[in-house]
């Protein structure tokens, strides 16, 4: 791929939801939050999502919450916090989709520049903001222990997936983007 101006990091939904244990638990979110951590202290400042439910449940989403009737929780509920040590998580984007590739990132990621992508679930949100990200021609890298599945094997079959569509989205790890000398977006 070549060199990206500037690069911005991405972190879908560090949410306490997907910390704890319950529902939605990802196993290895603390690794994966470490590595997030890393790459803000190597200069590279979040962009940072959350998914938030819309209490209308609109269409097929009534049907997602009668399969996850514990998820149906408030907005508000302190579930749907950003839950990242070592990063200030003031200013969001939110939404109630599982992509978070809209207006707010495209507005905020001129074509030509690069999202890292970075956060949970890889094999749902993480999966979908990649994918219309690429749609809309943006170059993404999804740093791959700067992510989390449900479990390792739903994990590495989403980046399997994830790298064919290369050279719209690649892989790399935390300590290759770290080393890397391009730019970070401010």
């Amino acid at each position: 791929m070549p060199e990206r101006a500037k690069r911005h990091l991405v972190v879908v939904d560090m949410q306490r939801v997907f910390r704890r244990n319950g529902d939605w638990h990802v196993p290895r979110y603390d690794e994966a939050a470490e590595a997030i951590a890393r790459l803000v202290a190597a200069g590279h400042p979040p962009i940072l999502t959350r998914f938030v439910p819309d209490p209308a449940e609109e269409g097929s989403w009534s049907a997602y919450y009668d399969r996850w009737r514990s998820m149906r929780l408030d907005p508000a509920d302190e579930a749907w916090d950003l839950e990242l040590p070592g990063v200030e998580t003031s200013g969001t984007i939110d939404l109630p989709t599982f992509g978070k590739w809209g207006e707010e990132l495209a507005q905020r990621i001129p074509v030509g520049e690069e999202l890292l992508l970075t956060g949970v679930a890889t094999d749902c949100c993480v999966l979908a903001t990649a994918l219309a990200a690429a749609d809309a021609g943006r170059y993404v890298t999804v740093i791959t222990d700067a992510c989390a599945g449900q479990n390792d094997q739903a994990h590495q079959a989403t980046l399997d997936l994830l790298e064919l569509l290369s050279p719209m989205v690649r892989l790399a790890t935390s300590a290759e983007v770290a080393a890397s000398p391009q730019a970070a977006a401010v």
